[in-house]
C-alpha cells in the first residue's frame, strides 16, 4: 500500500472504527513515518476522550429569559424599516449591474464614444504597431518558413 492510502485510513484506524488489514499492518511496520503518525493520531484521540465539556453557568437560563422578556417588551418597528432594507439591496444591485455593463468588454469609453481596440490607430514602427502587424500577418509569415524549407530542399537536390 502507498502512504497516501494509509493516511486516508488513519482516522478510522486511530479511533478503532476500521479494522487494519494484513497489508496495512505490514506497511505500518515497514514505514516509520506512517507508524509514527498513527501513534500521534491515537494519542490525540485518547486526549479527546478524556476531555469534558464545561458546565454552563447556573445563571444562563435566568439571563436568557430576562433578555427574551426585554426583546418582547420593545415596541414593534414600523413598516418603513422592512421596506428600507430591500430597497437598499435592490438599488445596490442595480448600480453594480450598470457599473459592470459600462466597463465590461473590449470597448474603451472616450467622451461618450465607444471604440474598440482594433479601431485605434497605432503608429508603425512602435512596439505595439509591430506586434499588431505580426499578429495580422501571421498566416503570411508562417508560409515564409515553408518557402525556406522548400528552397533548402531544392538546393540539396540540385547539388548532389
Amino acid at each position: 500500500m502507498k502512504c497516501q492510502e494509509i493516511r486516508e485510513l488513519m482516522p478510522d484506524l486511530a479511533t478503532g472504527l476500521g479494522a487494519a488489514t494484513s497489508e496495512t499492518e505490514q506497511h505500518l511496520q515497514s514505514c516509520a513515518e506512517c507508524g509514527g503518525k498513527l501513534e500521534e493520531f491515537r494519542k490525540t484521540m485518547a486526549l479527546l476522550d478524556e476531555w469534558q465539556a464545561p458546565e454552563p453557568s447556573p445563571y444562563f437560563d435566568v439571563r436568557l429569559q430576562a433578555r427574551l422578556r426585554e426583546e418582547m417588551a420593545k415596541p414593534p418597528v414600523g413598516w418603513l424599516h422592512w421596506v428600507r432594507r430591500p430597497a437598499l439591496a435592490v438599488s445596490l444591485a442595480t448600480m453594480m449591474v450598470i457599473g459592470i455593463s459600462l466597463f465590461h468588454g473590449d470597448g474603451v469609453v472616450q467622451h461618450g464614444q465607444v471604440s474598440t481596440a482594433a479601431n485605434l490607430q497605432v503608429q508603425p514602427g512602435t512596439a505595439v504597431g509591430d506586434l499588431q502587424a505580426l499578429d495580422n500577418n501571421h498566416d503570411l509569415y508562417s508560409d515564409f518558413d515553408v518557402l525556406d524549407d522548400l528552397q533548402v530542399q531544392s538546393n540539396v537536390n540540385a547539388n548532389p
